[in-house]
């Protein structure tokens, strides 16, 4: 029997896929399509509205963060992030740049990888609000894999300069 491995995958968009009425709607199915690849959903944040990072004059994101099962190795798993993605019409290209679809890995099981391919934890979910908060809800005793910091730690040291609201609920 192949072992369920824990994670958290990071949602966003600030763009609307073809075919759904808004972003919300665009993330709620690329959730059901992860279901149909293999990956449980457990449990899914509250909603937020974040500007931009770096700030810039692109509409503003909606974030939330997942947790997930699976029996997928990381790879498997990043790559079928990667794969929904592009069914939605994510095209990668520039960094930061508006898009209608972003599935990230957070974390994997508390994993640490520096491949470049594969960089787990999410390099940058330290310094971002957006990640941070809606992980808390779900993970409130989560702990970085690299620097041990606690996610009350880490909430309380990011930059004040970053503006989130709770998304209205639908």
């Amino acid at each position: 029997m192949s072992q369920v491995s824990k994670f958290y995958i990071g949602l966003g968009a600030n763009l609307t896929p073809d075919g759904f009425d808004s972003p919300r709607a665009g993330c709620l199915a690329a959730l059901e399509c992860l279901g149909e690849a293999g990956i449980t959903i457990t449990a899914v944040s509250r909603w937020y509205e974040s500007a931009p990072v770096p700030l810039s004059d692109q509409p503003w994101y909606l974030n939330a963060v997942a947790a997930a099962e699976t029996v997928k190795n990381a790879a498997d798993t990043l790559a079928t992030l990667h794969e929904v993605e592009a069914r939605f019409g994510r095209v990668r290209g520039l960094r930061n740049a508006a898009r209608v679809l972003d599935l990230d890995l957070l974390d994997f099981d508390g994993a640490v990888s520096e491949v470049e391919s594969l960089m787990l934890p999410h390099p940058r979910l330290h310094e971002r609000a957006f990640v941070l908060l809606p992980l808390q809800e779900l993970a409130p005793a989560w702990r970085h894999p690299i620097s041990g910091m606690d996610i009350g730690g880490l909430v309380s040291a990011l930059p004040h300069n970053q503006d989130i609201r709770l998304a209205p609920p639908l």
